[in-house]
C-alpha cells in the first residue's frame, strides 16, 4: 500500500521541521565577506532563516509547516507552528535578511534553489488564515521575484545538475508563486525562459543518472517545469517527443530507487532526496494522463517504488533530517 499523508504522519513530519528550524548549529554557511565585520553567526547573519543547517534548508522547513498548517489546522503541533510564524515572520526579522540580500556580494546569493523555495513559501503563507505573516516576509519576496527578473533573460543556458543550481526546479517553485498572486508578467517570463532553454529537447536518455549527490532527476524535474508552465496540449506532444519510450520503463536508470550506503554524509544522503523528488515528478506527470493510456500505471508505479524508498529516511541522521521530510511532503500532497 502506498504511503499516504495522514493526520498521524503529518504531525511526526511537523515534529521533525520543528526541531530543526530554529536549530542553529550545525551550520553551513556559504557566505562572502567583505570585511572582517562580515565574520557573524547565522542567526546574526539570518534573523528568520537560521536554522536547519543552511538557508535554504530552513525556508522549505517553513514552508512544510505551512502546508501541514493549512491540512491540517488542529493538528498537536499547530500552535506550536502558529507561535513560531508569529514570533519569526515579523518585519524586524524580514527587514534582517532584506538586508543581507542587499549586500553587492549577496547579488547570486541561494540563486536559484533558495529564491525557488521562498518565493514557494510566500505562496503558502497566502492560504492561511493569518494573512500577516505572508505581509511580513512580502519585502524579501518582492526582493527574490525582482532577482528572477533580473536574472533570467541574462541566463544563456540552463543548469541541467541534479543538485541546488537545477534551474528547472526553480523555475517550477516559482511558477506557485506568480499563479497565486496573479503576477501574470512573471509567469510568461519563467514559461518563455522554459521554451527557450528545454523546448527543443527530445529523446533524452537521461545519461549519468544518478550522479553520486543527486536529490532531483535533471531528466524528470525539467519535465515537471514544462507541464507546470506549458498549455496541457503543447506539453502532451512535448512531453511525447522529451520521453517517448516510457510505457517500456525506459531510460531504465528513472524507474530505479537509489541506493544510499551512507546516510551519516550529507552528500550521499541527497539521494533518499532523489528517490522522494522523482515520486512527486512520476505521480505529477502522470496526473493529466488518460485511464487508459498504457504510461500511467507505469507511472504512478515508478512514483509509488521511490515514495517507499524514500519516506523511511526522512528523520535518523541530521544530514537527511534536516531537509528530507520537506521533500516527502512535496511527494505526497503535489501530485498534479
Amino acid at each position: 500500500m502506498t504511503t499516504r499523508l495522514t493526520p498521524e504522519l503529518a504531525s511526526r513530519l511537523a515534529a521533525i521541521a520543528l526541531g530543526h528550524v530554529t536549530r542553529e548549529y550545525p551550520n553551513h554557511i556559504l557566505h562572502g565577506l567583505e570585511g572582517p565585520d562580515d565574520a557573524r553567526t547565522p542567526s546574526e547573519l539570518h534573523p528568520v532563516f537560521y536554522g536547519s543547517y543552511d538557508w535554504h534548508s530552513c525556508v522549505h522547513g517553513y514552508w512544510m509547516l505551512a502546508r501541514l498548517l493549512r491540512l491540517y489546522p488542529d493538528m498537536p503541533e499547530a500552535q506550536a507552528i502558529r507561535y513560531l510564524f508569529g514570533a519569526m515572520l515579523v518585519p524586524d526579522r524580514v527587514a534582517g535578511e532584506c538586508a543581507y540580500f542587499d549586500r553587492p556580494m549577496a547579488r547570486g546569493y541561494e540563486r536559484p534553489y533558495g529564491w525557488g523555495w521562498l518565493l514557494k513559501l510566500a505562496a503558502e503563507l497566502r492560504a492561511l488564515e493569518d494573512p500577516t505573516w505572508a505581509e511580513a516576509l512580502s519585502p524579501l519576496t518582492l526582493r527574490i521575484v525582482q532577482r528572477f527578473r533580473g536574472f533570467l533573460p541574462l541566463a544563456t543556458y540552463p543548469v541541467r545538475v541534479g543538485t541546488h543550481y537545477n534551474t528547472a526546479f526553480a523555475l517550477r517553485l516559482a511558477a506557485d508563486y506568480a499563479e497565486t498572486v496573479g503576477d501574470a508578467a512573471l509567469f510568461d517570463l519563467l514559461r518563455q525562459t522554459a521554451l527557450r532553454w528545454y523546448g527543443t529537447d527530445a529523446a533524452c536518455p537521461a545519461w549519468g543518472e544518478p550522479s553520486g549527490d543527486d536529490f532531483l532527476s535533471p531528466t524528470l524535474i525539467e519535465a515537471e517545469c514544462m507541464r507546470r508552465l506549458l498549455p496541457a496540449s503543447d506539453f502532451g506532444r512535448w512531453f511525447d517527443d522529451f520521453l517517448p519510450e516510457i510505457a517500456g520503463k525506459q531510460p531504465r536508470t528513472l524507474f530505479a530507487p537509489a541506493s544510499v550506503s551512507d546516510r551519516s554524509d550529507g552528500k550521499i544522503a541527497h539521494l533518499d532526496g532523489l528517490s522522494l523528488s522523482r515520486a512527486w515528478c512520476w505521480a505529477s506527470l502522470a496526473s493529466p494522463l488518460l485511464d487508459t493510456d498504457p504510461r500511467q500505471a507505469v507511472m504512478l508505479e515508478a512514483a509509488h517504488d521511490h515514495l517507499e524508498a524514500g519516506i523511511a529516511h526522512v528523520a535518523g541522521d541530521y544530514m537527511g533530517e534536516h531537509w528530507l521530510a520537506s521533500f516527502a511532503v512535496l511527494a505526497l500532497t503535489e501530485t498534479d
